[in-house]
């Protein structure tokens, strides 16, 4: 294929880098695409999990024998009668996590904790039976409260050391000609997708069938079956169709409750959780506390840099929200300092959501470097080139590419923010103060190994088989473009399936690695597959058929730093009467890698930055301390970003592929709300003159902030 660039953008003449829509969109929009709980099966019983209504304690009784009574109730499985389970193994994402381990024992860690789950024949049955069985607890007393002041804080190891440190930092700091030393802090967020945690699980020929919405059947089939001490070729999982994930959607309650069911039952059993119950067994983003320490020469050159994060986690599995990590790979330093702590309170685990440790780490950070550069009396995207590192700053590694300061340049020019006049304050339209922002964004970009089957038929299409999950992303559209260009062919004579365990293992999608790791392994499979069609054989009533497994060649991988980078932009309007934030537009210019189709990557992006807007002024999860649950769990309590406050929303792209990649993808799920939030910020305090560290910047903040105007 050849390739033609214009401006900052390269296109291949090919499927690939051309805009497609979704190869499932019509089945999507008229119904025919089935998702988890919607699925028919023969003999269907229906389970309803009850949740504790303490905080922390213990079980003393159940009172099951009333809610057997009653019409269509099958059985009350918990800790008494439920099957046993395997806690002590690791898992896909290599640490034990014993929460999903329902029923057995009976301590209540938090709120919300499963305690029983009632099957009946109906879901209507099973809803009523369970909102009338009877809990007996010995309640104890419970601690949720989060702040940065917690003695019992500790350093904790979580997809990457809890400490880094290198040089003096206080000597540095001393030596400094402008400091920056403040605190940070953001709630706790939940994922709040669309479609339900649901899951149905029966078993056929003495092998556990799970149909699911997950985002990958690879890493659900491994738990699954360690849990349950089975052979993982005995467990088929199947999520064909996600209504998002955002990071929620691996291994929960629901799963295990309903093998639970069925093998006790010997009939298909299906949970699906209701809204408020995922808010409290799904996972979510932990509160954060950051303190971020800047120390800059009279060039605004770093010569320090401490930023340590503080998260809470549950007691009964320790999860680190990483919000330190930015720092790692964004700015060097003489003296450079990160550490992510974390505490033990009685809430639900929190878990991975929409890029965890940089979403809320970089407001922090971004916001700390916005605030040093009006110390040193520099633009801020200058004071940023002005630290542009050569290697990773920890690890010492090279970058396989490092194209912020294309982002900028572009951004910039696009932005119009040459005529920024960086005084904030000054701009105003009636009762509206204007300004803007930046912020930078980074996200890693690794790969997993997969595994892929690619078919020649006999009518001349092709059928590509992966074990992935297309969780709203696109990713099944970008995988047909992918594999249409390694077979020389157009993508309608190619037909993706995805989202079976039975296709062999697959990497997740999460961590922005889904369609990089994906599209290696079906690129290889279709590759092989038209070499051996190249050589003339014929293809047999059953086709020909290419597995590939990119295991070898992930591992082969040279160490090195491996990230898209991004550019934020916003323009901010601040009523002074009434306190409220309107944001008026965004842009955002990201190097991700080769962009596969340019129509789902702008969407991920952009549903990133209205993500980042909505972090920025909107979403808080409040917990109360009297009972330990959270204020108005649902989706009428927890404000989220809607149609009427997401402004002109641009994103856009530098070339930027990658290397080392076949496709040259580095990955676009979650660069798209990294820094979004501080560049929201940043854009306040242009507007106002007040600095706001603690999100969300809500209204009242902001008229506590803002200094009194005259009356007319």
């Amino acid at each position: 294929m050849t390739t033609t660039t214009t401006g900052t953008r390269s296109t291949a003449k090919g499927a690939t880098g051309t805009a497609h829509t979704r190869v499932e969109g019509r089945d999507k929009v008229t119904g025919a695409a089935r998702y988890a709980g919607e699925i028919p099966f023969a003999d269907l019983a229906h389970g309803w999990l009850v949740v504790s209504t303490v905080a922390r304690g213990r079980i003393r009784s159940i009172d099951t024998a009333p809610v057997l009574a009653q019409p269509g109730v099958l059985a009350v499985l918990h800790h008494e009668n439920a099957p046993r389970v395997e806690t002590d193994y690791v898992g896909m994402l290599g640490v034990p996590d014993p929460t999903c381990a329902v029923f057995q024992h009976d301590r209540v860690p938090h709120l919300g904790w499963p305690v029983a789950l009632v099957v009946a024949e109906t879901s209507e049955q099973a809803r009523e039976a369970a909102e009338t069985l009877v809990v007996h607890y010995e309640q104890e007393s419970h601690d949720v409260e989060f702040s940065s002041a917690r003695p019992d804080a500790y350093p904790a190891d979580g997809y990457m050391p809890a400490v880094a440190e290198k040089g003096d930092l206080e000597a540095e700091l001393v030596a400094s000609d402008a400091i920056v030393d403040e605190e940070y802090t953001t709630p706790e967020e939940h994922h709040g997708m669309m479609e339900p945690h649901a899951a149905t699980a029966l078993w056929d020929g003495g092998r556990l069938e799970v149909v699911d919405s997950n985002q990958g059947a690879t890493w659900v089939v491994g738990e699954l079956a360690k849990m349950f001490s089975l052979d993982p070729a005995s467990v088929r999982v199947r999520s064909e169709h996600v209504g998002g994930g955002f990071g929620s959607k691996g291994v929960r309650a629901h799963q295990v409750a309903a093998v639970m069911a069925a093998t006790v039952l010997h009939r298909p059993v299906r949970v699906v959780m209701t809204r408020r119950q995922m808010f409290s067994l799904t996972g979510y983003r932990s509160p954060t506390a950051q303190r971020v320490r800047l120390g800059a020469d009279a060039d605004g050159r770093l010569r320090a840099l401490e930023h340590r994060s503080l998260n809470l986690t549950s007691t009964v599995h320790e999860f680190i929200e990483s919000a330190a990590g930015p720092a790692r790979v964004m700015y060097d330093a003489d003296a450079h300092h990160t550490a992510n702590r974390v505490v033990r309170l009685d809430v639900p685990t929190p878990t991975y959501m929409r890029a965890p440790g940089e979403a809320p780490g970089s407001f922090a950070l971004e916001s700390a470097l916005d605030e040093l550069a009006e110390k040193c009396g520099l633009d801020p995207i200058e004071l940023r080139l002005r630290n542009e590192p050569e290697r990773g700053p920890v690890s010492g590694l090279p970058f396989s590419s490092r194209n912020l300061p294309a982002c900028f340049r572009e951004g910039a020019r696009r932005f119009g923010w040459a005529d920024r006049d960086p005084r904030p304050g000054l701009r105003r339209e009636g009762r509206w103060l204007l300004g803007t922002g930046t912020a930078a964004a980074s996200f890693g970009a690794g790969a997993g190994p997969s595994t892929a089957v690619a078919t020649a038929e006999p009518d001349g299409t092709f059928t590509v088989r992966i074990a992935a999950a297309d969780i709203g992303t696109g990713a099944r559209t970008a995988l047909t473009l992918i594999a249409a260009d390694a077979l020389e062919v157009s993508p309608d004579r190619v037909r993706v399936r995805i989202g079976d365990s039975d296709f062999g293992p697959a990497m997740i999608a999460g961590g922005s690695m889904g369609t990089r790791s994906w599209g290696w392994a079906v690129m290889t499979a279709a590759t092989e597959l038209r070499g051996r069609l190249a050589l003339g054989a014929d293809i047999p009533p059953e086709g020909i058929t290419v597995r590939s497994d990119t295991t070898a060649a992930v591992g082969a991988l040279a160490r090195k730093e491996r990230h898209s980078f991004g550019a934020q932009f916003a323009e901010v309007a601040v009523d002074v009467t009434t306190g409220e934030v309107r944001v008026r537009r965004m842009l955002g210019i990201f190097a991700a890698g080769r962009i596969v189709n340019p129509l789902t990557a702008r969407s991920q992006l952009i549903g990133g930055m209205i993500w980042g807007i909505s972090m920025a002024l909107h979403e808080e999860a409040i917990r109360d301390r009297a009972t330990g649950g959270l204020y108005g769990a649902d989706l009428a309590g927890y404000h989220v970003a809607t149609h009427a406050d997401v402004p002109f929303v641009e994103a856009d792209w530098v070339d930027d592929p990658d290397p080392d990649d076949p496709v040259g993808i580095k990955g676009i799920g979650e660069i798209g709300i990294v820094g979004a939030a501080a560049a929201v910020a940043n854009a306040v305090w242009h507007a106002t003159g007040v600095r706001h560290r603690n999100l969300p910047i809500r209204p009242d903040r902001v008229l506590q902030a803002l200094p009194r105007e005259p009356h007319a």
